[in-house]
């Protein structure tokens, strides 16, 4: 059964459109898709590469056609009903004389029945071109297609490989395990899971994808430990987390909820949000993928762009899956100021994820961190972009109480055995990341003294620490200002409560 991009690319060849750009890493699957496009509406294939020259319908390849331009002549003189795939040409087409013969193909095609394919992994267009070519992104193998290769292998193997995939929910886990792959990969990671385990192993299957994910350099294929049991507090978001958790089931869309769209979480540093995205992934149950903003941009012009859409795409594939963008803010600073100062790329590349947030039909749920929002820009804050957007802000009384038991507890100390009441009074206007950083500061401090941590090590700890609150209360100040009116508190209760405000340091 031919996919929904195949059936794409036969649509705009019967409407004959000119000149087709099919993005794709898998080669060789594109051109047997566009080989069975070809016998269906009885056109002759033809395909070219730099290194063979010109290969004909019926085997013969002609050298003398490696040249970039020669082949387009020869294109443009022949009279055929056909098909032309030409093999990574994006480089030919910074050539000047290129880009003006392929102008002179765009308009001559029209008015015949030929077709020219450009075939490449990489999307790199010159502006004269941008309005003559059609672009279509092959997409990854989606889970049909995974479950023919996965019978595939078991049949030609044999034995309780047949035996394990005869059960449903065996097959089912495999199948997603090895969505995001190529069809080649996807074969490849089948076969060494046999010959290593001698089945279908899920942990070598995800081991391999996390692998082929780091390789983009863009995306990190994250393993959440954590759980929502590590984050103190912020009980508002949890509930909403886990009402949301459930929408990603059929029974939510028979019943008429759309899938999660995602949450911006801005407040102040140290105080969870890192912490709560990858508790996200253990909560529900779904693969965690941590974008680098900061890899995204690259010196090549053009290759920013094709690593966000990259990055989109492979998230994707890999749907229902958590996309995770940690301090976002910086990742788009100076966006005001991009066709200044970078020719547009920032620009760019945030309007593409903006448009992609706005129109995106895929179960990818964007968690995306923030300690600065006015750095952000105000498009990216309107409804329809997230779900809600939670401000975290400093940990009140009863959740640095919380936050102190878990990393006591994490360090094999029992909580019971400390004054945690008078703890957390000491703790006014400390970040979360501050009072983890106090049970270790003590802990060094007993380690040292060869004694167990006791009630005077912690205190000691207190009171020879300076928050954060302190040394950023104007900017902590705004962020709050701001998020008064604009997000949803993440705790039921402020710090505020407690009669507290943030002290200012004089400068």
């Amino acid at each position: 059964m031919a996919d929904k991009t195949s059936k794409t690319i036969e649509t705009l060849i019967r409407a004959r459109y000119p000149l087709i750009y099919v993005v794709s890493f898998e080669e060789e699957r594109v051109c047997n898709a566009i080989s069975k496009i070809a016998a269906q509406r009885t056109k002759q294939l033809y395909q070219w590469s730099v290194t063979d020259g010109l290969l004909t319908p019926d085997g013969t390849y002609l050298a003398e056609f490696k040249d970039p331009l020669k082949v387009l002549e020869y294109i443009l003189q022949m009279d055929v009903n056909g098909l032309f795939i030409l093999k990574d040409y994006h480089p030919f087409m910074n050539d000047p004389v290129v880009i003006r013969k392929l102008r002179d193909l765009g308009k001559s095609l029209k008015l015949s029945m030929k077709n020219v394919i450009f075939l490449s992994p990489m999307l790199k267009i010159p502006g004269e071109l941008e309005k003559e070519l059609t672009v279509v992104d092959y997409k990854l193998p989606e889970k049909d297609e995974i479950e023919s290769i996965v019978k595939n292998i078991a049949a030609s193997v044999g034995g309780k490989n047949q035996e394990q995939i005869e059960n449903k929910d065996f097959l089912n886990k495999v199948i997603e395990a090895a969505l995001g792959l190529t069809a080649e990969e996807a074969e490849n990671v089948f076969a060494k899971s046999i010959v290593e385990n001698g089945s279908f192993d899920l942990k070598t299957i995800l081991a391999e994808k996390e692998q082929i994910i780091r390789k983009s350099g863009v995306l990190e294929y994250y393993h959440a430990n954590e759980n929502m049991k590590e984050v103190g507090g912020l009980e508002q978001l949890k509930d909403w987390l886990g009402k949301r958790g459930k929408a990603f089931s059929v029974k939510a869309r028979d019943f008429g909820l759309p899938e999660p769209r995602g949450i911006l979480m801005l407040g102040i540093p140290g105080c969870g949000k890192s912490l709560t995205a990858k508790a996200i992934s253990s909560m529900w149950q779904l693969p965690l993928l941590k974008l680098d903003v900061g890899k995204v941009f690259s010196s090549l012009v053009g290759s920013s762009e094709e690593n966000v859409r990259r990055a989109i795409a492979t998230a994707e594939s890999i749907a229902p899956s958590i996309l995770w963008l940690d301090e976002m803010e910086k990742g788009f600073s100076g966006l005001s100021s991009s066709g200044q100062t970078d020719g547009g790329t920032t620009a760019r590349v945030f309007g593409t994820f903006l448009t992609w947030m706005q129109e995106k039909k895929s179960p990818v749920f964007v968690v995306a961190t923030c300690n600065n929002v006015k750095e952000l820009p105000p498009e990216l804050l309107r409804k329809g972009r997230f779900d809600e957007i939670f401000f975290v802000d400093l940990p009140s009384k009863q959740e640095r109480k919380d936050i102190l038991k878990i990393h006591l507890e994490k360090r094999h100390r029992k909580p019971e055995e400390y004054n945690i009441e008078k703890l957390a009074e000491m703790t006014k206007e400390f970040a979360g990341s501050e009072l983890e950083e106090i049970i270790v500061s003590a802990l060094y401090d007993a380690f040292d003294e060869e004694t167990e941590l006791n009630q005077s090590h912690l205190e000691n700890t207190i009171n020879g620490m300076i928050p954060l609150s302190k040394t950023m209360g104007d900017q902590i100040k705004g962020i709050r200002e701001w998020a008064k009116i604009r997000a949803k508190r993440a705790s039921n209760a402020s710090w505020e409560d407690e009669g507290n405000s943030i002290r200012q340091i004089e400068v």
